[in-house]
């Protein structure tokens, strides 16, 4: 007779445990942890207790009053129909996909975009017409969804409408004379942080691809090239690529040629970015068997395909995790243009905490921003799970 494995009284392995029976395994199975666990319970509850009691006596009216500078900045009201019909595009897209795909990744972000915009039609403080905006964004995000299950055939047209959507939403909130130009100085608030933040991102994975490569060479001088950049780039800290950005390359310009101040910041992100990408693709190509290198020469394979076809797809798949934590770090990192002068969601709370009428609010603002990058840095991170899920990469 097979014996009964036992981890507590009275409590075997076969049987899962109730509630009452995991608490006694875990919490109080022992004076010592029985202590423990009361002290953690009176800390937490005090915590709790302070942190409710400060919440709801905090002036919160700070951020309401503020709300539009918070999202977009300084940005004219008369042109904000520009940032709405950009939402609209990004909604419309999404939606798209998700009814043409229908897979998980994009079902977590679908349905957490459309409780967010919900979400902010309920907000006391938002206006009517800003209200209108998001009703019809949500409505667009649906019949998105609704034309991507009907019409199957459009795969090809959303590529390329992902592909063209970034170029659509920079022509829409500047102009470029076409419409009438709003300048970069008027960009501000977390908009600005999405803006730097996705271009680095997308702009730096195609870089730090060709850096690892370029580092993985048998050819010397790309070699030496790829490992100087990469190790001068991780030795230094992103403020002082800003600080450079902003202060040390307008001086070896030309007379008469200027770059944009936040062009010259995305810039310095993407190529901080980029180096540390590459990092995280070449532990992906040390990942990868011999036996695979062996396999693609024995098919005849030359070094372009072997690499294109049979080595990177498998690397990337297996630093997705570590790919996906470097996004959202770089995600939180553009908090430090507010440094160099570029007014992002901390600057204009800085800016804010600055005005004589909200003296004393800075808990209040600093709360309110640390909300807002966890919500979306938790969006990134649930849906680096289901991407793990789906490739059947997770390392948990």
């Amino acid at each position: 007779m097979e014996p009964k494995l036992t981890k507590g009284p009275g409590v075997s392995l076969k049987n899962k445990p109730n509630f009452i029976q995991w608490l006694k395994l875990n919490l109080f199975n022992s004076w010592f942890n029985t202590l423990l666990t009361v002290l953690s319970l009176v800390v937490i509850v005090s915590v709790l207790t302070g942190v409710i009691t400060w919440g709801v006596g905090a002036n919160w009216s700070v951020i309401s009053a503020n709300f539009k500078l918070l999202i977009i900045g300084q940005y004219p009201v008369a042109h904000l129909w520009r940032a709405w019909v950009s939402l609209l595009v990004l909604m419309f897209l999404l939606g798209l996909s998700y009814g043409l795909y229908r897979n998980n990744i994009l079902k977590v972000v679908f349905y957490f975009i459309a409780a967010l915009v919900a979400l902010h039609v309920v907000l006391p403080f938002i206006t009517i017409g800003s209200k209108g905006w998001l009703v019809g964004a949500i409505a667009t995000l649906f019949m998105g969804m609704l034309i991507g299950r009907r019409f199957p055939s459009l795969k090809k047209f959303s590529i390329v409408g992902w592909l063209l959507l970034y170029p659509v939403v920079i022509f829409f909130l500047n102009g470029f004379g076409i419409l009438p130009t709003v300048k970069t100085n008027a960009w501000g608030g977390f908009t600005l942080n999405i803006i730097i933040a996705s271009s680095a991102i997308v702009f730096s994975f195609p870089l730090g691809v060709l850096l690892a490569l370029g580092r993985a060479s048998k050819l010397p001088v790309i070699r030496s090239v790829c490992i100087f950049y990469i190790e001068l780039i991780r030795g230094v800290p992103l403020i002082s690529l800003l600080i450079v950005a902003m202060l040390v390359i307008p001086l070896f310009l030309p007379a008469g040629i200027t770059i944009d101040s936040i062009l010259r910041v995305t810039i310095a992100v993407t190529l901080f970015n980029a180096a540390y990408i590459a990092e995280n693709v070449r532990g992906g190509l040390q990942s990868i068997p011999k036996s695979q290198y062996e396999a693609a020469d024995a098919l005849g394979l030359n070094v372009w395909k072997r690499t294109a076809f049979i080595i990177l797809p498998q690397a990337l798949r297996v630093t997705v995790p570590s790919m996906v934590g470097q996004s959202i770090s770089i995600f939180k990192d553009t908090t430090l243009v507010a440094i160099v002068g570029v007014v992002d969601l901390l600057g204009i709370g800085r800016a804010v905490m600055a005005n004589p009428e909200f003296l004393g609010t800075q808990k209040e603002i600093y709360v309110f921003v640390a909300f807002v990058f966890w919500l979306f840095c938790y969006l990134m991170s649930i849906t680096s799970k289901q991407i793990e899920k789906s490739l059947k990469t997770s390392h948990s």
